[in-house]
């Protein structure tokens, strides 16, 4: 199969886009409104940085077992299976919202706003197999000296979805709480099932073929295959490392904006910023991520970190804007650099469950992020810079309040992150790595 080949193919790969673009929107637009939400609601950082830490939780548990699902079962199969869930989590979360009292959700300690909230976050982590299996069909319909540029165009995808569940959240919650768009994820949700039901696209054979070894998830083997690339579990390290610090940003990010600005407006800053997303996501379409996208993931690792050691010093929504645009345009260097480096070094057959893998792990660390950060912002670093030493040792300059706490917070993220990825760039496994992506032959997959 070629990227250039025949017509049917570039439209299968397009529909396969136009799905996965449908079904982020719901998810997305799911996740924003219900972090939105309980932060109007409760007016709580505590409990935006626990809706965080459920998120992440899920997401690094599900991620291994999402992967052995894609490699062991047609993907087509897969995806309706996660969609089909989410639906099901949509419609429960809407009779539970309905049902509630008035006021019922404003109390943090609320155990009714404790069982909507996982019901909601398990509709948008069903979805996220699509971020496992969208990169293994890419591997599959495009030629390898396309793949960047395929990953880029994924990327554009996600900023298209992203930036269009920024508005539409932030309006919605904004006039009608949560009912609106409980509504609306229920009614996209079914139409991605309708349209991924009218799709065919060729898929490799399973690399299970027995009943037993199709339900093997096979730690073991994915471990091994791993040890055996030069640098990858440094790669995956790395990664996690930085979603580390990333957790403290998906955190504290939407309460530091909405101590400036309204619910409505902060949605359609992020709506406008999104473009920056959308054109990161153009620029690797068009332009490639160079000889070596490794290379180009570490440096674009220095522009992010640089951006957030600079937006927090001053207070205003423009500064924040500013740096989120030079955020959201260099972040997909990053995702479409480890997709194309997985995709030349990782047999196809394995890549299911090394995606899978990568995001479990990677995603291991920002829990404890949200968990350990959300109340240390909200009882040390906010107390600090309102009432505590941190108002007369900075405050003159940097100012004081609850805001300037969070700001505090993030510039500390953006020191480590800055000396974590300087230390990569003159590591032996960076170099190491390199090289094996530069050689172009896949490892060998496990007996």
């Amino acid at each position: 199969m070629r990227w250039y080949g025949t017509r049917t193919l570039m439209k299968m790969f397009y529909h396969l886009l136009v799905n996965t673009a449908l079904s982020s929107v719901t998810n997305f637009t799911v996740w924003f409104a219900i972090t939105f939400y309980v932060f109007l609601e409760t007016q709580s950082v505590f409990a935006t940085g626990m809706i965080a830490g459920i998120y992440l939780v899920l997401t690094a548990a599900s991620g291994f077992w999402f992967g052995s699902l894609v490699d062991h079962y047609p993907k087509k199969l897969v995806m309706l299976g996660s969609s089909i869930v989410s639906l099901l989590a949509y419609i429960a979360g809407f009779v539970v919202y309905i049902q509630a009292a008035p006021g019922a959700f404003s109390d943090v300690s609320s155990v009714l706003l404790w069982t909507f909230i996982p019901i909601l976050i398990l509709g948008v982590i069903a979805g996220n197999i699509r971020t496992i299996a969208l990169p293994t069909l890419i591997t599959v319909l495009i030629p390898e000296e396309r793949r960047d540029k395929a990953n880029g165009l994924a990327g554009m995808v996600s900023g298209i979805a992203f930036g269009t569940v920024s508005v539409i959240s932030g309006l919605l919650v904004g006039y009608s709480g949560m009912y609106h768009v409980l509504i609306l994820a229920a009614v996209l949700t079914l139409a991605t099932i309708v349209h991924l039901l009218f799709l065919a696209f060729p898929e490799p054979v399973p690399d299970a073929t027995k009943e037993e070894e199709s339900k093997r998830v096979d730690i073991r083997g994915t471990l091994v295959l791993l040890a055996t690339i030069p640098g990858m579990i440094a790669l995956i390290l790395f990664t996690t490392f930085n979603n580390f610090l990333g957790g403290v940003f998906m955190s504290l990010l939407d309460a530091y904006a909405l101590s400036m600005v309204s619910v409505q407006l902060w949605g359609f800053v992020l709506g406008a910023l999104s473009f920056s997303f959308m054109l990161g996501g153009f620029l690797i379409a068009k332009l490639g991520l160079g000889k070596n996208p490794l290379r180009t993931l570490l440096l674009a690792n220095v522009v992010i970190w640089v951006v957030s050691c600079l937006f927090p010093l001053y207070s205003s929504i423009i500064f924040v804007a500013i740096g989120m645009f030079f955020y959201m345009i260099t972040f997909p260097f990053i995702e479409a650099a480890e997709h194309t480096v997985i995709q030349k070094v990782v047999p196809p057959e394995r890549q299911g469950r090394v995606f899978g893998f990568a995001q479990s792990v990677e995603q291991l660390a920002s829990p404890l992020t949200a968990f350990i950060m959300a109340p240390i912002a909200q009882f040390v670093f906010i107390p600090f810079m309102t009432t505590g030493a941190g108002v007369a040792l900075i405050g003159d300059w940097f100012g004081t309040g609850p805001d300037r706490g969070i700001a505090l917070v993030f510039i500390m993220t953006g020191i480590i992150g800055l000396i974590a990825t300087l230390f990569a760039l003159r590591s032996k496994q960076y170099r190491d790595l390199s090289k094996q992506y530069l050689k172009g032959v896949p490892a060998s997959a496990p007996a």
